[in-house]
């Protein structure tokens, strides 16, 4: 049997990594022809994903072949898609990028193929979007059998993606229950722990939930860290004890960065707002407002350390720790300390930033200044919320 993977990313080239380790063919498309290059000759663009190594230079050019045309991945009997959805300035979802996946595959699709979405996206995608672009440039229809398609959609993390997939359990479901057990048979070759469930929209909607409930309890977090701090309370000592089977308080925070759960949310918002049923979103918006408001008071927070020091504000060195959204990880998208970083910038003061994972050059290009830590007047660490005066 040979896959192909639409979209050789930090989530789709794993996945293919394990699917060609499961013995089967893998056909990886991707636009970007250096990716391509560098993974048939067994070298991994995704350094900092642990056990990609060795899978792409075991399989790279020979079980797992990277092209980066579509017509290249013709012949084969299932296509996962897996690219990114982004959200506009409105926070609706641009479906650019995935509409010309799912148009690149329906050119080559022949009858009897499967298509499976692992992208995470709003409920209703697959059976209604996918499936119309499907159809429309394939000339099949999905009623008549002639096509399989089917959502699973990806619940793996940056660094963990290889244990994720082997071991964590992933949901699939179709747009009919023809294509739920053709996906679910195909999907069992290479997903050890699957669950099928009776619907493509089911199998979006846990994904998005499970966003939603990490984005709310992270927003309880912040706002009852900042209560805390005002009653002059260590919320540490109260978290540990708090903490029990029945009550689990997340860790504060810069917010929350990435392309996940600062992205799903707005799709359930925007969503209601649609069905003008505004009070159905109501903490899901009041969340995202806490979490994206936090580099406020992180900023009040450095300001005061500033304060303490004999020199004119203007002119003390200030170092943000980390400007990625997540320790470890060099992904900006949505990143609050780099927001942070940037609004300090707009503030008038003198900001630099420190980041193992960027080049200085990296870092100028983002408009910013580097330093080391030590030669700063304050350090603010995003990861550890440590304000430290030099």
């Amino acid at each position: 049997m040979k896959i192909a993977v639409i979209g050789l990313g930090k989530a789709g080239l794993p996945l293919a990594g394990v699917i060609a380790d499961s013995g089967l063919d893998v056909i990886g498309v991707d636009i970007d022809e250096k990716r391509c290059e560098d993974i048939n000759s067994g070298r991994n663009p995704v350094p900092e994903e642990r056990g990609l190594d060795e899978l792409i230079e075991k399989h790279g050019g020979k079980g797992l072949t990277a092209v980066s045309s579509y017509e290249d991945a013709r012949g084969c009997e299932a296509y996962i898609i897996i690219v990114p959805l982004f959200i506009d300035g409105a926070k609706n979802p641009d479906f650019g990028i995935l509409e010309a996946a799912f148009r690149g595959v329906g050119r080559i699709m022949e009858s009897g193929d499967l298509v499976v979405l692992e992208t995470t996206v709003p409920p209703m995608t697959t059976e209604k979007l996918a499936k119309r672009w499907l159809e429309e440039e394939s000339g099949l229809t999905l009623e008549s059998g002639e096509f399989f398609l089917a959502h699973s959609p990806e619940r793996i993390m940056t660094g963990f993606s290889i244990s994720r997939l082997r071991e964590f359990p992933k949901v699939i479901g179709g747009v009919n229950p023809e294509s739920g057990v053709k996906a679910f048979d195909i999907y069992k070759k290479f997903i050890p722990n699957l669950r099928m469930v009776s619907s493509a929209r089911v199998a979006e909607f846990i994904k998005v939930i499970e966003g939603c409930y990490r984005d709310v309890n992270i927003a309880l977090a912040n706002e009852l860290f900042k209560i805390a701090d005002e009653l002059e309370i260590d919320f540490y000592e109260a978290r540990k004890y708090a903490n029990h089977e029945y009550c689990y308080i997340h860790m504060p925070s810069t917010g929350v960065g990435g392309h996940c759960i600062p992205v799903y949310p707005w799709f359930l918002i925007k969503e209601m707002e649609r069905r003008e049923k505004y009070d159905y979103s109501t903490i899901l918006r009041v969340s995202r407002e806490i979490n994206d408001q936090m580099i406020n008071y992180w900023l009040d927070k450095i300001v005061l350390a500033c304060m303490k020091i004999d020199k004119p504000i203007d002119e003390i060195k200030i170092c943000i720790r980390g400007i990625t959204f997540r320790d470890g990880v060099k992904e900006l998208y949505h990143s609050r300390n780099l927001a942070l970083a940037r609004l300090l910038r707009e503030k008038g003061l003198k900001v630099y930033v420190s980041d193992e994972l960027f080049s200085r050059e990296e870092i100028e290009k983002l408009g910013l200044d580097q330093i080391e830590p030590g030669d700063a007047d304050v350090v603010f660490d995003p990861f550890r919320l440590e304000v430290t005066i030099k």
